[in-house]
């Protein structure tokens, strides 16, 4: 969850710090700091964003060319300037931030405390620093490396670590288990951070840490070894990203320039994969398991939150394109149920980061007891795209916006051709169903493309009526069920206005009671073999006075008849009508949160990547 960017070299660390910390800022915005090591130990650090932290360091005047850096996302201790990271030992002579969480603390703590040391914060990142120095200081002949593995042994729980100690001041130490890291190789200097963002524009040459693995570095040398001090020969990789994929490009939020970049981005999904002329789907990264997917008991589709939708939306494609059975497991539950699932069965775990927590928990448990893992991710080199047998890229390019937009559409891209893939190959469709679907699909960027210009002003007026709503209910049938789910998440997320989804059938089995004159009720109706029970639904609602938004076909009169408000999309294939849909969910939100005043791009109590349980 939190962001940790470090850097040494010949420039002002600093800079390279704070600039660092601004593009990790969507992993945690509690609070923020900064170590430098120059001629000692020096820090600045406290509450509020990198904003505030960039006033007190230029007002301090805080110099060098190495140090560590920080943006916090609150676990352990509440948001504060004691509880801000970087945490230093009790001399003050070690500095760490840490990402993920150590679950023995309190253990820890104790014991610490019993053999004299003093504990300043409420975090469990205090605990490396106190026990590592207590190491390192009391025992004969170990290096300062030495004693980091000593205590990363001692440590349960999961960790990204950045370590610096004044009395080295060439050198910092990375360690990770189970929290993204990765290290920077530019020329006579060197970088490590949470994500790529940091370090775009200084080198394109990133080496990733694995589990168990830790690293040593200075400005012009690196080793990697395990924390059983086994040396390492790591691959260095190539990043793929620019700059300007990771600025706002005039956007007055990052979310509203994604949302503006769906055409785009399922584009670049689709590139190279579907081909109209040859009437086929070519996904490289799958072509080596096909056979065990034709061949699956089932397919349990693992993820968490938007991609859980996306997921939902996954099993309704595979069962009606492949005629597959599909099960749709929470990735955070998944582990904890004792899952039936094994040989002859494909996990698919999906995750934009390619680095959420309990997704790669499910990965693993999946793993463990023999079924084929597959994913589906926006990240290359993330956790995901390592530990998974084969997968699909969705090329959506970088998310910056907590609130996640073209990772849901391009996810769903990815599984429709998954599914129109696995239905060929199993005979499930004909040359000439896929030949239909092949053409309609690759027509949706130029769909998602006309909803955006034709309705972003319209629905910005309508957003203004419904600012101060106290609640919404969203309801969708068939295809359109998870794309309710995922309208009311986005609103809940960036608005704090308390949403719901419900598949339209069940709004009489207990969410009608709330229905009246001061309740919106967005209907999707854009899927024609529900259509006329959805009208059913929308009486119901009109009944009772509630204030009925309508997403649906062009043609469809008869809900546009039954809608106070009403936002036209294209017409489409009834499966792949989720990519339509979603569209004018994501901008209602987003212009409604933008009238409350919210910061659309960095929601309270939220982050982008969850890699923390």
């Amino acid at each position: 969850m939190c962001g940790i960017v470090g850097y040494v070299g010949n420039r002002e660390a600093s800079e390279v710090l704070l600039k660092g910390l601004k593009r990790l800022e969507y992993r945690g915005y509690d609070s923020a700091g900064i170590a430098l090591v120059n001629g000692g130990l020096h820090f600045n650090k406290g509450k509020g964003k990198v904003d505030a932290l960039a006033k007190k360091i230029k007002q301090s005047g805080l110099e060098g060319h190495l140090g560590i850096g920080h943006t916090r996302w609150a676990t352990h201790g509440e948001p504060n300037d004691i509880n801000s990271h970087p945490h230093m030992s009790e001399s003050g002579n070690i500095a760490v931030v840490h990402n993920g969480i150590i679950e023995n603390y309190t253990t820890l703590k104790k014991q610490l405390i019993s053999r004299g040391k003093t504990f300043h914060s409420q975090t469990d990142t205090e605990i490396v620093a106190q026990l590592l120095e207590e190491i390192y200081t009391t025992s004969r002949g170990v290096s300062f490396e030495q004693a980091i593995q000593l205590t990363l042994k001692q440590i349960v729980g999961t960790y990204g670590l950045a370590i610096v100690n004044k009395d080295m001041p060439d050198k910092i130490f990375i360690a990770r288990k189970g929290s993204p890291l990765l290290l920077g190789i530019g020329e006579n200097e060197m970088f490590i951070a949470s994500d790529a963002s940091p370090i775009v524009g200084y080198t394109n040459k990133v080496v990733y840490l694995d589990d168990g693995e830790m690293a040593t570095i200075t400005k012009d040398s690196y080793s990697v070894k395990t924390i059983e001090d086994v040396e390492l020969t790591k691959e260095v990789h190539e990043l793929a990203i620019s700059i300007d994929e990771i600025e706002k490009a005039g956007y007055p939020h990052f979310m509203l320039k994604e949302i503006f970049e769906q055409p785009r981005s399922i584009a670049d999904c689709m590139r190279g994969r579907l081909n109209v002329e040859n009437n086929s789907i070519q996904l490289g990264g799958i072509e080596d398991v096909m056979d065990d997917l034709v061949n699956a008991k089932r397919i349990v589709i693992a993820a968490c939150g938007t991609s859980w939708h996306s997921g939902l939306v996954g099993e309704y494609l595979f069962e009606y394109l492949a005629k597959t059975p599909v099960e749709v497991e929470y990735a955070s539950e998944f582990r904890y149920r004792d899952p039936l699932v094994g040989e002859g069965d494909v996990l698919l775990v999906i995750s934009q980061s390619g680095e959420t927590a309990d997704t790669i928990a499910a990965l693993r448990e999946a793993k463990k007891r023999g079924a084929l893992v597959l994913g589906i991710c926006n990240v290359v080199g993330s956790t995901i795209s390592r530990e998974t047998e084969a997968g699909v890229f969705t090329h959506a390019g970088p998310e910056i916006g907590v609130a996640s937009t073209k990772a849901f559409t391009a996810q769903v891209v990815v599984l429709t051709m998954m599914a129109l893939s696995l239905g060929k190959r199993k005979g499930v469709l004909s040359q000439d169903e896929m030949s239909k679907f092949i053409k309609e699909l690759s027509k949706i960027p130029s769909k998602v493309e006309y909803i955006l210009e034709h309705n972003d002003e319209s629905i910005q007026k309508m957003a203004g009526l419904f600012t101060y709503a106290p609640n919404f209910l969203y309801l969708g049938r068939s295809y359109n069920f998870p794309v309710a789910l995922e309208g009311a998440l986005k609103l809940k997320e960036i608005s704090y206005i308390h949403a719901e989804g419900y598949p339209a059938a069940e709004m009489k089995h207990g969410p009608i009671a709330l229905i009246d004159e001061m309740m919106p009720v967005v209907v999707i109706a854009a899927t024609d073999h529900t259509n006329e029970k959805m009208i059913s639904n929308i009486e119901e609602v009109k009944a009772r006075k509630g204030r009925i938004i309508s997403i649906m076909n062009d043609e469809n009169s008869d809900v546009m008849d039954l809608s106070e408000f009403h936002i036209s999309i294209p017409t489409t294939n009834d499966c792949f009508s989720p990519l339509l849909t979603v569209i004018p969910l994501q901008l209602l939100s987003y212009y409604i949160a933008v009238n409350r005043g919210c910061n659309v791009d960095q929601p309270r109590n939220l982050a982008k990547s969850v890699t923390v349980e």
